[in-house]
């Protein structure tokens, strides 16, 4: 397992993330602690969940699996704040102070932890001032219940701002984005990537495989499979979207180019975006110990020049060909 500094911390994670955003959901804590099991015995050392997961259910799997197996101190275990956590309550969503300190304390107690290794701000909110946030962050920072925080799904320029405020007010600053990116989806590439390795900051994208969509279980002229969550698209417009016949012309593009290397497509698009230059950490996000192996099995590809080359053919660089963000799918989507 290769292992990569989580920006500029000193902190070394796995060189993949895994995300725990099925675990008390769709998969059973049994299958969850399993899968967890494996994934440490693998090398990884980084998790990454949120309190919004199954409303706090993948935080208590997460923490009951590291409870049991007893390597809580090896792993760098991360956690997010923002979405609703009750609905008939403003208050209990957000990035107030009132919100975060709040839900921290919650996370800890869920995650049967005494400290949270990275804490990370789940989505941006232009009402609440940066500052707000980012001095309730630097309190848990300084009284030792969160190590480090972060964002997901941040705008370079909305960085950019919190680095100035966090110098100017004497405060913690954010040491790592978690931003969408895949081959269907290179938005970053145009100015968050440039922007983190100029400042330092380490990247964790999610949906490396594009939501399933980079896996090969689906094909362009035939239905979802009825257990995967493209299968009801005409009742999930923000799945809908992503169900492009110029994704499928990028999909089929890969997969033609993963067949050539005699790579599943799952693996070589995986690996893809590990290599990709200011990438620190993809999160996967398996289902199944079987998909935990095969994104395990991605680290045993070498990304080549003449891969390089032959993916950006098919998907342009800094393209988009299905959305993985957009600001009018409403506060609380996630992934």
């Amino acid at each position: 397992m290769e292992f990569r500094p989580l920006g500029r911390t000193g902190v070394k994670v796995s060189v993949l993330c895994l995300g725990c955003m099925m675990f008390g959901g769709r998969t059973t804590p049994e299958d969850s602690y399993a899968i967890i099991d494996r994934a440490i015995d693998g090398g990884v050392n980084f998790l990454d969940t949120a309190n919004v997961y199954s409303r706090g259910h993948s935080e208590e799997v997460t923490g009951e699996a590291l409870k049991r197996n007893g390597k809580r101190s090896r792993i760098v275990l991360a956690t997010k704040v923002h979405g609703t956590m009750a609905d008939d309550d403003p208050n209990m969503e957000g990035n107030s102070r009132r919100h975060i300190i709040q839900q921290a304390e919650a996370s800890l107690k869920r995650l049967q932890t005494d400290y949270i290794d990275l804490y990370q701000i789940h989505r941006p909110q232009s009402d609440i001032p940066i500052d707000e946030t980012l001095r309730a962050l630097d309190d848990l920072i300084r009284s030792g219940k969160v190590r480090y925080a972060g964002t997901s799904t941040y705008g370079a320029w909305q960085l950019v701002e919190s680095f100035w405020v966090s110098k100017e007010l004497g405060l913690n600053r954010f040491v790592c984005e978690q931003p969408p990116y895949n081959l269907l989806d290179r938005r970053i590439e145009r100015e968050l990537l440039p922007m983190a390795r100029t400042y330092g900051m380490g990247v964790i994208p999610w949906s490396p495989l594009a939501g399933g969509l980079l896996t090969g279980k689906y094909t362009r002229n035939a239905p979802p499979p009825s257990d995967t969550r493209f299968s009801d698209l005409d009742k999930n417009p923000f799945l809908s979207r992503r169900w492009t016949q110029s994704a499928f012309d990028v999909i089929e593009g890969v997969a033609a180019i993963a067949e050539s290397r005699g790579v599943p497509i799952a693996q070589f698009a995986l690996a893809w975006c590990a290599a990709q230059p200011g990438v620190t950490s993809p999160i996967i996000g398996p289902r199944t110990m079987e998909q935990l192996e095969d994104n395990l099995k991605a680290l045993d590809y070498k990304l080549t020049a003449e891969d390089r080359a032959a993916i950006d053919k098919v998907s342009i660089p800094g393209q988009m060909y299905a959305p993985y963000y957009e600001a009018d799918f409403g506060p609380h989507q996630y992934r």
